[in-house]
């Protein structure tokens, strides 16, 4: 064997020891020592070998030069990659990452039910032709109140049910401060859907929040009947419950409407497994014709147009829906339950 043939060889022996030692290296200090041990420019065991060119065949160097580079390159890329998994077990609390085992998918959710409940109703009432509209949620106390035909000294306007602020105005109460908002800025015909946050002095409790969602709608226009506002309803009912949903207007009272209403569902259920079941009576909205003094409040003439209004909570309807008990659950961000609605969020389990 010549003399350069035994140096490359030698060479590719230290390669595989300073591989070695590089692997086993527990922290960054080992790691270091080994790279001075063969990487050294004194005593690296490696350098060490290239001084060894002198005693060689010059037509020889350079075959034993090219062996060197390639064996300093290799231990020194290896090195490099020691250094960035041991930077990797540190970040991670000194737990070593095992790059063998399957990874993990980020994990997934599912849209809110009421999020899901808002959406269908919008659905619903754009195709029936309704526009949506959103206004402030810090009002004034004739928005909210006053053109709503409902005076200061009225319960629901007492600071024990209403958030008013230090500066003057209020929370709103509901979401009917946008319909007041409309109707002053634009001349019938009027046919919108105020989706919206309200806020309220309620406790926290299965069945009340302080704060949550309201949708409402408001018709204004030349000949609009008590016809228009029950078929309106009812359309509403059967697209979002199903056809065979039932309808039902119980006479009621709300300071903005007149007559009132109070609008009942009777579902028909169709089970997995072929059997037909009929729901009680649930009350979904209150509902009823705009009284003539808050068209005139808001400038429209009452004696040429007639219109109808209706509200509901979209987590109570998310809560017939899909049979849940408790509303506060709406507001845990409880993945397990969320995953309940899949990703496209048109899961659940219906009441």
């Amino acid at each position: 064997m010549s003399n350069s043939d035994a140096l490359i060889s030698r060479l590719h022996e230290l390669q595989t020891e300073a591989l070695d030692l590089v692997a086993s290296a527990a922290d960054a200090s080992a790691l270091e020592e080994a790279r001075i041990a063969f990487l050294g420019r004194k005593e690296g065991r490696i350098s060490l070998v290239l001084r060894e060119l002198g005693r060689i065949d010059p037509s020889e160097r350079a075959a034993v030069g090219a062996a060197a580079n390639r064996v300093k390159g290799t231990v020194q890329a290896a090195i490099e990659d020691r250094e960035g998994a041991l930077a990797a077990v540190e970040a991670a609390g000194g737990v070593a990452l095992d790059l063998t085992l399957p990874g993990r998918r980020p994990a997934r959710g599912g849209a809110h039910p009421v999020a899901i409940v808002m959406e269908e109703i919008w659905e619903i009432f754009r195709d029936l032709g309704f526009t949506r509209a959103r206004g402030p949620e810090a009002e004034t106390e004739w928005t909210n109140f006053e053109a709503l035909n409902t005076p200061l000294d009225h319960p629901a306007a007492d600071e024990q049910d209403t958030l008013y602020l230090k500066r003057g105005g209020l929370l709103r109460s509901h979401t009917s401060p946008v319909q007041v908002r409309t109707m002053q800025a634009y001349e019938p015909p009027i046919r919108i859907l105020a989706p919206g946050w309200v806020y309220r002095r309620d406790t926290y409790d299965p069945t009340h929040a302080p704060v949550f969602l309201q949708v409402e709608g408001l018709v204004v226009d030349e000949g609009i009947t008590f016809v228009d506002f029950k078929a309106t309803l009812a359309e509403f009912a059967r697209r979002f419950w199903g056809p065979g949903t039932q309808t039902r207007f119980r006479p009621s009272f709300f300071p903005f409407t007149e007559p009132s209403a109070e609008v009942d569902v009777k579902r028909v259920i169709e089970h997995a497994d072929g059997t037909v079941e009929e729901t009680d009576w649930l009350e979904i909205m209150g509902a009823g014709m705009v009284d003539p003094a808050v068209l005139e409040a808001c400038g429209i003439d009452s004696e040429r147009y007639t219109g109808f209004a209706f509200g509901m909570g979209p987590a109570r309807i998310a809560m017939l829906k899909y049979g849940i008990s408790d509303l506060r659950i709406f507001f845990e961000n409880d993945l397990r339950f969320l995953r309940q609605f899949g990703p496209d969020g048109r899961g659940g389990t219906p009441a």
